[in-house]
């Protein structure tokens, strides 16, 4: 197929789509209909997945991305329209409708501090979006109050949830059932962040004081979302507050924060920062040990401009940059010197056409770059890695009737990977990947009476590297019972361009590689089910079950001893995979003694030729059976006490089995060669580990409230294994095990004003 017919499939498959989306609009009779954004009373934020509902009708709808609400099909009268949303105090108002009527109700919440042992109720027909199939969602507050290892972190949160594995103590990857990071799409407001870690991968880039919202998809996301085999993490920045001035600076021993956010004439900004602070500990370590960084700093800076342009026009120009910088003598005349980061930033322009019509466009632009630089005795030996993206992407809605919402949208865009490699000044390697993309997709939700949601939806993709033309079917359906339990079933095919060639020991060594000629586009089936209940009020229990599997996957092949003048076909090794298990989520959201309980029990195995006899194997971060326990208790009303326990079958390895040595006919000293058994086939001691923290509340004189937490990580000091060591000039050959972290303290300070 030629690039030229793919583009007219392509053309005509959104030309489909329009057709669709736009025909209705010349025929459908209105009715009254009444929609606008909600929002939080104190701060201005818009809230998303709020549920509004019309009393006494099956109508209703919930809040998108963008915080807006549209309820159509409405008959002239008099109404009373029911807002709630999680931590807000309940928002009930009469209004009035005539005949074809459009009215725009914008709603402010009041946010509501939560009595102990009170009980909030939520609508159990337009539940928040988090409780739909495969969907998690985390509290941006209690990413701040989970004891943490030095630095509060998203990816350290989410690794809590069922489902999500974490690597080790040092990696802040995301493992979700049973795929390796690079099958995650990872978006902050709306555009792809291509390596979201800081500190040797340690936590990631993600400062929680910018953070307004969380959304994990780890299985089963709808056609909206594209491009990666197994989920999407889709994160928002704030917008600012839009009422008056504030901010929040926090004070701790690997880095400190400020944030600071407000009001302008036509619309609201916010400004966050974070750096290192780890220098001084650095200096006075390095006088006492020379494994010590001669340099070591990390940085980030994320901000957000919103301008109100109209009732229904509203801009937002959102960016991050985000830096690391190492550099470490490792011998005396040999250095290791490292700088690596981020940037983003996008464009975005929300309008309303009119009460049924909503639309989202965004431009976008990502840059990942990698510079390690060794220096072996005045010889450097040098990598230039970057990644630049630009796209511009748009989200349609359109609410057809009271039953049918239709949702389509394209992301097209340029992608270009360099990599340059030197050798004493002298180029060893070139390589340059310059790919236009292209997808687009239409899905509707069809709701035939309030207990049925049923989702479906298409999705088309091409991409320029190889000419690949890849369609996607989506299907979700949920049945809601009158005890208010949720059945739901989901299927989905995913397909993936790139592939991330990783060191699972830093991640600024990561490159990413596509398609090509002779390069396949890895390619995967979901099929989920879930049971999803609210036995009382507060309290919710939630079941999963998922299979997946997982196509052409393709990596370097790690047995080939030189890559030059190789065919890019010729450098990879394909193979396949799959993975299914099955996850329990227990959450308790009310009273003194309040938290959650996530349990995974999960497999997942791959096969590449010539390893294992072609047999399947498990990857290194496969582990059968996951526990993560957080609970929080109110100790009185300024202590609060917070523990988190984690239990995880341990991880696979490959066991040594024996050495032996052979004659060199070039060297008076025979080779070693190691003999090892069948690749992962063993496994490490389990991991557990119990962290606990406490907070104070209080003031800081007259600037301003204030927060002290004291944290302590692995109280019992497990020292839980991170791999074997192996010295083979002992005899017998001596085995060590290289463990993990043991018992931290950590302390931080925050001031509001």
């Amino acid at each position: 197929m030629n690039i030229n017919t793919v583009a007219f499939k392509t053309g005509l498959f959104i030309t489909f789509l329009y057709c669709l989306l736009f025909c209705p609009l010349l025929s459908y009779a209105q009715k009254a209909s009444v929609n606008g954004y909600v929002r939080d009373a104190k701060n201005g934020e818009t809230l998303i997945s709020v549920n509004v509902v019309i009393e006494g009708t099956n109508k209703g709808a919930a809040t998108n991305s963008s915080g807006y609400y549209s309820i159509t099909s409405l008959d002239a009268g008099t109404y009373t329209i029911r807002v709630s949303y999680i931590g807000f105090k309940l928002y009930r108002r009469e209004i009035s409708l005539s005949a074809d009527q459009n009215l725009r109700l914008d709603i402010n919440l009041e946010p509501e501090d939560l009595l102990l042992g009170e009980v909030v109720v939520v609508d159990e027909t337009y539940k928040e979006e988090s409780r739909n199939v495969g969907v998690s969602q985390i509290q941006v507050n209690l990413i701040k109050e989970l004891p943490s290892v030095l630095e509060a972190d998203v990816f350290r949160s989410i690794q809590l949830l069922p489902g999500v594995k974490a690597a080790s103590d040092f990696s802040s990857g995301l493992y979700i059932r049973g795929g390796s990071p690079d099958q995650t799409l990872i978006l902050l407001d709306r555009t792809t962040v291509y390596n979201p870690s800081h500190f040797f991968g340690f936590f990631s880039t993600f400062n929680p004081d910018a953070i307004k919202d969380v959304r994990l998809y780890k299985g089963g996301y709808p056609a909206n979302y594209g491009g990666r085999l197994g989920s999407v993490l889709d994160i928002y920045n704030k917008d600012g507050n839009r009422n008056e001035f504030e901010g929040t600076a926090t004070v701790g021993l690997l880095a400190s924060r400020v944030a600071v956010e407000g009001p302008y004439q036509k619309g609201s900004y916010m400004i966050a920062a974070r750096r290192s602070t780890i220098d001084p500990i650095l200096a006075i370590l390095k006088s006492t040990d020379t494994n010590v960084p001669d340099r070591f700093y990390f940085y980030d800076l994320n901000g957000k401009i919103n301008l109100d342009a109209g009732d229904n026009d509203k801009l937002s120009l959102a960016f991050y940059g985000g830096q690391d910088k190492v550099l470490f003598p490792f011998a005396a005349d040999s250095k290791f010197d490292l700088l690596y980061g981020n940037r983003t930033a996008s464009l975005n322009w929300t309008h309303i056409f009119n009460d049924k019509l909503f639309s989202n466009i965004t431009a976008t632009g990502s840059r990942y770059y990698s510079e390690p630089v060794i220096t072996i005795g005045g010889t450097n030996i040098e990598r230039k890695n970057n990644v630049y993206d630009l796209s511009l992407k748009a989200d349609f809605e359109y609410q057809m009737s009271s039953k049918n919402r239709l949702e389509s949208g394209f992301w097209g865009g340029d992608l270009v990977l360099r990599l340059n490699d030197s050798f004493d000044n002298t180029p060893t390697f070139r390589s340059r990947i310059h790919t236009k993309y292209l997808s687009a997709y239409l899905q509707n939700v069809w709701q035939p009476d309030p207990s049925w949601d049923i989702k479906t939806g298409l999705r088309a993709n091409w991409f320029e590297e190889g000419n690949f033309y890849r369609l996607e079917p989506r299907l979700s359906v949920e049945k809601k019972l009158e005890s208010g339990t949720r059945l739901q079933l989901a299927y989905g095919r995913y397909t993936q361009n790139l592939s991330l060639i990783t060191s699972e020991a830093f991640s600024g060594f990561d490159v990413w590689l596509t398609t090509g000629t002779g390069v396949a586009p890895s390619y995967g089936d979901q099929f989920v089910a879930g049971i999803k209940s609210e036995p009382r009020p507060g309290f919710n229990f939630d079941v999963e079950l998922y299979y997946r599997s997982m196509n052409d996957l393709f990596e370097l092949d790690p047995f080939l001893p030189d890559v030059a003048g190789l065919a890019y076909s010729d450098i990879f090794r394909f193979g396949r995979g799959f993975a299914y298990g099955f996850e329990v989520f227990a959450n308790k959201g009310f009273g003194r003694l309040n938290g959650f309980l996530g349990y995974t029990w999960g497999i997942t195995r791959r096969k590449f030729p010539g390893v294992n006899d072609n047999q399947f194997y498990p990857p290194k971060y496969d582990r059968t059976h996951d526990v993560n326990v957080v609970a929080n208790y109110e100790l009185s009303d300024r202590w609060r006490a917070t523990g988190v326990f984690s239990y995880a079958t341990g991880q696979a390895y490959t066991l040594p089995s024996g050495r032996t040595q052979l004659d060199n006919p070039f060297s008076s000293v025979p080779d070693d060669v190691l003999i090892v058994g069948k690749l992962n086939a063993s496994r490490l001691p389990a991991y557990h580990r119990l962290d606990v923290g406490f907070t104070r509340k209080g003031q800081f004189f007259d600037v301003g409230p204030a927060e002290l937490q004291l944290q302590l990580i692995n109280v019992y000091s497990r020292r839980n294994v991170w791999f074997y060591s192996y010295d083979f000039e002992a005899n017998p050959v001596k085995v060590e095990a290289v463990n993990l972290l043991p018992i931290i303290p950590s302390v931080s300070y925050t001031i509001s004003f």
